[in-house]
């Protein structure tokens, strides 16, 4: 909310703003060319500011049509400020603000629902990108394909209008079929959401929802979709806060005018692409960006090593009654618990990407920045759609390999502890990390304030079952890991930490 009299930021008032915090091109000059659906901070901190930068050095008008899935209220925002932002880098020693221009439009995706399918048909639009989180994916769990079952998708299946269409992958299904029966020019479609071959699971989930519609030309479509549709598979990594008060104020006195919908963000940011485009795309490479011919090193390198333990962190310092990534890494055991967990990880990672040691010393330091105010029930939140991606992957492998997976264990058992409803207590003493009194939670019921897809099943695990063990087996099997719950050995070991976690001591 407004709180100054200062006027907004806009086009209108760029002339206000020091030269060099205005934006790096002007966004006047600038054409739609990009959809990108997910109009968060994280979008506006990362993909938008590597594209300003190659919009700029390229002399090329690359420009963002940014698509809200669900709330309007950032649209809004964004459209009374002509869709200027700023993003502000903080360092531990100072921070550093300015306004970026790359995108030129804000859309609702249902409001807008014609202009976006418009959009995704215009040959003059060669990607489209994507920060709808692994639940937007709608996969089956433990599985690749699409989750037809699921109410939001079967919902699109049977819509009539596609205003109507609730889904990302719905829309895309439908504004790609749009394109063909168009001409068909190609086009890149790139989840930039932390999953292990995440151009593969979007590819495979938008396929199958064409297969699943009852369109008389789908197989026309699925057709042109194998030769004229890349789907590239992508590593994105920058840590960004959800912005507050606070951030807004700091960007009036930064700016000298009033942004309503700032972001912040670490100095640190990485993109690694797939070199698999089959169209034209901003050169970001002139920002930074990388192109390799395979990312599955770099993948797993950062969900494994930085998802991995940022997962592992949220739950083991929500028990232990911290706030931010920060605060866990001030505690005793925080940085020994990232390491930990890396070197534990370190031998299922393939050769070809970063070195696991040097990579765990810059997340240690990138961890420590108290400028980055990373909460952990944010970080914990969607854990059913989250940890399988993170941890399940190099457990497997290890438990294969017949090699101990105590952090993993440990934040396996941690995960599990924060899934317990409401009324299974909180351990006495223990402070709330959500700021709330003692033993209330969240509208999901979760104990320390997360959200969760699966929140009632989870609970239900807790209520149900006979012993802990039996509520680990539970747990697992809800995340789809029926082979992981038929472990005795694991789901013992993580059992055997729950007790001390109830008690807010972490051992490590």
């Amino acid at each position: 909310m407004k709180t100054s009299n200062l006027p907004s930021l806009s086009l209108a008032t760029l002339d206000r703003i020091a030269p060099d915090l205005r934006p790096a091109v002007d966004p006047r000059e600038l054409r739609p060319k990009v959809v990108h659906f997910g109009l968060g901070a994280f979008h506006r901190a990362h993909q938008a500011v590597y594209t300003e930068s190659a919009a700029a050095r390229s002399g090329e008008p690359w420009g963002i049509v940014a698509v809200a899935p669900r709330s309007t209220r950032v649209v809004k925002a964004m459209r009374v400020q002509d869709c200027l932002y700023s993003v502000a880098e903080r360092h531990p020693a100072a921070t550093t603000t300015r306004a970026i221009g790359s995108i030129v439009s804000a859309l609702g995706m249902r409001q807008d629902a014609d202009r976006v399918d418009e959009l995704l048909a215009d040959p003059g639009v060669t990607v489209a990108t994507l920060t709808i989180t692994e639940a937007g994916h709608y996969r089956r769990p433990g599985a690749d394909g699409l989750d037809t079952g699921a109410p939001e998708i079967a919902a699109d299946l049977t819509a009539v209008r596609t205003a109507d269409i609730t889904t990302v992958v719905g829309r895309l299904a439908v504004g790609l079929a749009a394109r063909m029966r168009a001409g068909g020019a190609p086009i890149s479609v790139m989840s930039c959401d932390n999953m292990a071959a995440n151009g593969a699971a979007l590819g495979t989930v938008v396929r199958g929802f064409v297969e699943a519609s009852s369109w008389p030309d789908r197989q026309a479509v699925l057709d042109w979709m194998a030769t004229s549709v890349a789907f590239p598979s992508t590593i994105v990594d920058r840590i960004v806060p959800a912005t507050t008060d606070a951030d807004r104020e700091a960007a009036r006195a930064a700016l000298g005018v009033w942004d309503e919908v700032p972001v912040v963000g670490e100095p640190y940011r990485q993109w690694v692409l797939e070199d698999s485009f089959v169209g034209p795309r901003p050169p970001w490479e002139l920002d930074g960006a990388l192109f390799v011919p395979d990312v599955v090193p770099y993948q797993l390198t950062k969900l494994r090593l930085l998802n991995g333990s940022h997962s592992a962190l949220a739950y083991l310092g929500a028990a232990a009654g911290c706030a931010t990534i920060a605060d866990v890494l001030e505690t005793g055991w925080g940085e020994r618990l990232v390491r930990a967990l890396s070197a534990e990880v370190a031998p299922t990672l393939p050769e070809g990407g970063p070195d696991p040691v040097a990579y765990t010393d810059d997340l240690v330091k990138r961890f420590r920045n108290r400028k980055i105010r990373h909460l952990l029930r944010q970080i914990g939140s969607d854990g059913s759609r989250k940890i399988p991606e993170r941890w399940f992957g190099a457990l497997r492998s290890l438990r294969a390999a017949r090699a101990g997976t105590p952090a993993l264990e440990l934040a396996l058992a941690a995960w599990a502890n924060a899934t317990r409803p409401a009324d299974g207590g909180r351990p006495s003493g223990a402070p709330d990390p959500t700021g709330r009194p003692s033993g209330t939670t969240g509208p999901t019921g979760q104990l320390f304030g997360t959200t969760d897809p699966a929140a009632a099943q989870l609970a239900a695990c807790w209520r149900e079952a006979a012993d802990h063990e039996d509520t680990i087996r539970r747990l697992l099997h809800v995340l789809g890991a029926a082979d992981l719950a038929g472990d005795g050995t694991l789901v013992a070991g993580i059992a055997d930490r729950l007790p001390a976690l109830r008690a807010g001591h972490v051992e490590i």
